[in-house]
């Protein structure tokens, strides 16, 4: 039973932290250090020959490095008290959801549009999203925050929860670093290509399983096996092999159709559409994505308790 406390308490704990607070602008951050690490090694490496191994070293150090250092914090944490582990490891669990500003900026950009027109729209959308964003209509950018709010479900929510339950702070720590990994240097272009090629393929493999578990719980949340097909009927059509499957997904519970051509770093990239239903995004359907996000979040947070309840109590 100790062993369940351990595990959930700080689960129950950083999840709620996440949904009152979120992650409040100008706080310390694991995110912003890791940020800063990948970018000095870059500053130092991503030149001269050999850039795949070098790369490939950086991710790998990096890696490990983060893990060694989490398993000794919270090895420590347990050797002087069980409540500095609760402590710290809450902490790190909070640091490591990213539900509630996911929620809060996708809102934003539909209240801004909204209220402000399609230039102010645009300039929010920005904030979130890789495309280049200043010709978007105003469907396009609905499109876009959904897609990005379903697409980082699986990011920035389950995968950190699912790496959470199979090795705790310090693999949703990893994961948080392999995801900022492939968001700084995991891009086809002529600087990263070769650099970033290792940090891109194993954010690919870390993701997995999190987006399709995403899929399946969505399906589960948002009441409807439409979901859960268009997960399986055009997930596997995204240009990413992981991405398509929550998009799919929320297309397929909003009834709506994502993808498309856009416009990513000045290079057009025709996506393929997801879903068949080219209907009019709505101000109403972000409420609907967002009841959506909160019940997959709750229903793994249950689902991990419950599974570890089952095994440990």
């Amino acid at each position: 039973m100790e062993t369940v406390i351990l595990f959930a308490l700080p689960l129950l704990i950083g999840y709620v932290l996440d949904l009152l607070i979120g992650d409040p602008d100008n706080w310390p951050h694991p995110v912003r250090v890791f940020g800063n690490l990948i970018a000095a090694g870059e500053r130092t490496l991503n030149r001269g020959t050999n850039q795949f191994g070098k790369g490939a070293a950086l991710t790998v150090g990096l890696c490990v490095g983060v893990w060694l250092f989490f398993y000794g914090l919270t090895t420590l944490a347990l050797r002087i008290h069980p409540a500095l582990y609760v402590l710290i490891n809450s902490l790190f669990v909070w640091y490591g959801l990213a539900n509630h500003n996911l929620i809060a900026e996708g809102k934003a950009v539909f209240r801004v549009l909204d209220q402000d027109g399609l230039e102010a729209g645009r300039r929010q959308v920005s904030r979130i999203v890789g495309r280049d964003t200043s010709r978007l209509s105003a469907q396009q950018i609905r499109i876009a925050v959904l897609e990005t709010m379903s697409e980082n479900l699986s990011d920035g929510v389950i995968a950190p929860l699912f790496f959470y339950g199979l090795a705790g702070v310090p693999g949703i720590m990893t994961y948080k670093l392999i995801n900022t990994l492939d968001s700084m240097i995991g891009y086809r272009s002529e600087r990263y290509e070769q650099f970033g090629k290792v940090a891109a393929r194993l954010d690919d493999v870390a993701n997995i399983i999190p987006a399709r578990l995403t899929a399946l719980l969505m399906s589960t949340a948002g009441g409807s096996g439409r979901g859960l097909q268009f997960a399986v009927r055009y997930g596997r059509q995204h240009k990413s092999p992981n991405a398509g499957y929550p998009e799919a997904a929320l297309a397929g519970l909003l009834d709506c159709r994502f993808g498309g051509p856009n416009v990513y770093h000045g290079v057009l990239v025709d996506k393929p559409f997801i879903g068949e239903h080219d209907r009019l995004i709505e101000p109403a359907d972000i409420d609907r994505a967002s009841r959506i996000n909160h019940r997959t979040c709750l229903l793994m947070v249950v689902g991990l308790v419950s599974i570890f309840a089952l095994l440990y109590a």
